[in-house]
C-alpha cells in the first residue's frame, strides 16, 4: 500500500493594504506627474499663421486731398494747376476737372505734407498773387484771378 502524500500547496503573502504614509507618497508622485504634463502643453509654442512680410503702403489710411477753384474762364478754357505735391510740377501743369460753369477740381492722394500750388488758365496764363497753400487730407478752395 502507498502512502498517501499531502501535497500542501504554498499560499502567496497576502498583499498587506497600503497604509496612510504610503498612500500619501503615491498621491504626491501622481499630482506631480500631472503637473508635469500639464506644464509641458502650455509652454509649447502654438502655431501661428504665417505673418506677411511684404505690405502695401498705408494709401488706405491716407485720405484724399482735394482743391477747388471757383471761377469762370470762359468756354473752351481749361483750368491746370501746378505745385510741389507728389504728382505736381512747377513745369508743366495738371489739367482739373471740370465741376460746373464756374467750379473746377483735382484731388490728389499722394500729399502727406501741406504744400504750395497756383491755378493757370490753358497751362500758360498764372493766377494773379502769391501761391496757395493746401493741408493734406482737406478740401482747399481758392478764387483766384487773372
Amino acid at each position: 500500500m502507498k502512502k498517501a502524500t499531502k501535497t500542501v500547496a504554498k499560499k502567496a503573502p497576502a498583499k498587506k493594504a497600503p497604509t496612510k504614509v504610503a498612500k500619501k507618497a503615491a498621491k504626491k508622485t501622481a499630482v506631480k506627474k500631472v503637473a508635469k504634463k500639464t506644464a509641458v502643453k502650455t509652454a509649447a509654442p502654438k502655431k501661428t499663421p504665417a505673418k506677411k512680410t511684404a505690405k502695401k503702403p498705408a494709401a488706405s489710411k491716407r485720405s484724399k486731398t482735394v482743391i477747388e477753384a471757383k471761377i469762370d474762364i470762359g468756354f473752351g478754357n481749361l483750368l491746370y494747376i501746378r505745385g510741389d505735391a507728389p504728382g505736381l510740377s512747377w513745369k508743366s501743369g495738371v489739367p482739373m476737372d471740370c465741376k460746373g460753369a464756374d467750379s473746377w477740381s483735382v484731388s490728389m492722394s499722394e500729399a502727406n505734407s501741406a504744400f504750395e500750388y497756383k491755378v493757370l488758365i490753358n497751362d500758360i496764363h498764372w493766377a494773379v498773387g502769391g501761391n496757395d497753400i493746401a493741408q493734406p487730407g482737406v478740401t482747399s478752395t481758392t478764387e483766384p484771378s487773372f
